[in-house]
């Protein structure tokens, strides 16, 4: 019964010291970020109650029926996210490891052994027996946090490769966006090569009927056929970079390269009136890269103290319950129990410098953590100025573009006029033909540009590409019913 009494005495013990922490409890650090947006327009600066757009749900921010079927497809197949899946998986295990560390380990015995010693001179044979079941128990107290340090570091790093999945699938539905935006601009530029090789055949026949009437020259025939082989030249090039966008998009969604189904054209995409940014100090709790950084911060911080606390002693408790008996039908009564309860301090004298240089250490990669928590944050306030300019300028030229297109149109009608009554060779309305043609090109490739800098900046604001959709939520749970 003392022995009892001694053994919960010890553990009360422990659990009243078990407040007691080596090294420095994790602080958020004070990092400054910029009041707004460099590249905002004064309308996206002044009400900071206006929600970013990167805080809209991406089936909200991009309304694409196929690009969104893109997008899960590749969040439940690509091969980075499923290999960023597995690293959770591991780290949620080192956990374990780690945190059961903390706890006493207990283990089970049983051994039994029968003997017999020869007969010898002056003495018969001997035979014993001896049975002996027994429970053990062996804890270090966590004294000094060592180990709850140790696991604070492993919780952290666990956060950690959940942040950097979430970086993993922002990168990649960014680029299926991106990717799928890029394969809508070559099909409008196909489209546009496509109507102008069909008019300048048109163009052709009516230039081969003026000649053959004498009204005009060989010549231009001869430059009317130009601008068809020119044309034509350009389709073949767009099959090809079609369907080589097409293999790409289809890599990325991870499925063997295959046609990709459209949805909306370039055109008939939506375009936001207003991109609201927000303040930038909401981008520190939205970015995953961000998060993830600060995470491994959290991870080194705690490693210091558990290098510190290997300056101090040791505590160790160790005890034993059994019954030991050389007969099986008395190894559970009477005297045939057994027990045993150790506690062993032991401390480091001496280690050659060895413990401070582990805290020197661990205080190094907390440093460097901390210099890459604040490089990232940079990054990303760059991140969000450049594709802020990016889409701006973006916007501009598209409108540029827009009008160019809109003036060359109408020139071509009056060059077109001006040659069929004979008050302009054919010349005048070669040049406009490959002027509009060079126009409407640019203009697609504008209208492109747009959309991939939308995309960038959506990803750059820490847009939510992890949430789930209304409709996927609903099937996920049905089938959770079921």
């Amino acid at each position: 019964m003392d022995a009892r009494n001694e053994l919960l005495s010890v553990g009360l013990l422990a659990t009243l010291i078990s407040g007691c922490t080596a090294g420095p409890n994790y602080k958020k650090p004070a990092v400054p970020a910029p009041a707004v947006y460099r590249g905002g327009s004064p309308q996206q600066q002044i009400p900071p109650a206006v929600a970013s757009f990167g805080e809209q749900k991406w089936w909200d921010a991009f309304q694409d029926d196929a690009l969104r079927d893109l997008i899960r497809a590749a969040v439940e197949q690509n091969y980075d996210v499923r290999i960023a899946a597995a690293r959770i998986v591991e780290a949620r295990a080192l956990l374990g490891i780690t945190r059961a560390d903390q706890l006493p380990e207990v283990s089970a015995g049983l051994s039994a052994v029968n003997q017999r010693l020869p007969q010898s001179p002056g003495r018969p044979p001997i035979e014993t027996s001896a049975t002996q079941v027994s429970v053990s128990a062996a804890w270090e107290l966590d004294f000094w946090g060592k180990f709850r340090r140790a696991t604070e570091s492993a919780r952290a790093r666990l956060l950690s490769e959940e942040w950097a999945q979430r970086q993993v699938v922002s990168s990649l539905v960014s680029d299926v966006a991106a990717a799928y935006f890029q394969l809508r601009e070559q099909d409008l530029e196909l489209e546009i090569s496509r109507q102008t090789l069909a008019s300048r055949k048109d163009s052709l026949g009516l230039t081969q009927v003026l000649a053959d009437r004498g009204a005009t020259s060989l010549l231009d025939v001869r430059q009317a056929e130009q601008l068809v082989f020119s044309a034509g030249a350009s389709i073949a090039d767009l099959e090809q970079r079609i369907e080589q966008q097409e293999n790409f998009i289809s890599i990325l969604v991870g499925r063997n390269p295959d046609s990709v189904v459209r949805g909306r054209g370039l055109i008939d995409q939506p375009q936001p009136v207003e991109v609201p940014a927000g303040l930038p100090s909401s981008l520190l709790e939205r970015r995953p890269d961000i998060l993830q950084a600060e995470q491994q911060l959290v991870a080194s911080n705690a490693l210091i103290g558990a290098a510190r606390a290997l300056f101090f002693p040791r505590i160790t408790l160790t005890g034993l319950f059994g019954f030991a008996s050389g007969s099986l039908e008395s190894l559970f009564t009477g005297p045939a129990h057994t027990w045993s309860f150790t506690g062993d301090v032991a401390g480091p004298i001496y280690t050659g410098g060895g413990l401070t240089a582990a805290v020197d250490q661990a205080e190094a990669r907390r440093d460097q953590s901390f210099a890459n928590y604040e490089l990232v944050i940079q990054n990303a306030f760059r991140d969000v100025e450049d594709s802020l300019a990016d889409l701006r300028h973006s916007a501009e030229l598209r409108e540029t573009a827009e009008r160019r297109v809109d003036v060359l149109r109408r020139g071509l009608e009056l060059a077109n006029i001006r040659y069929e009554n004979g008050y302009s060779d054919y010349l005048e309305v070669l040049d406009t033909e490959r002027s509009l043609f060079s126009a409407e090109l640019q203009l697609a490739s504008a209208r492109g540009d747009y959309d991939r800098a939308l995309v960038s900046l959506y990803r750059a604001l820490g847009g939510d590409w992890n949430a789930v959709p209304p409709v996927v939520a609903t099937q996920k749970q049905a089938a959770a019913g079921r």
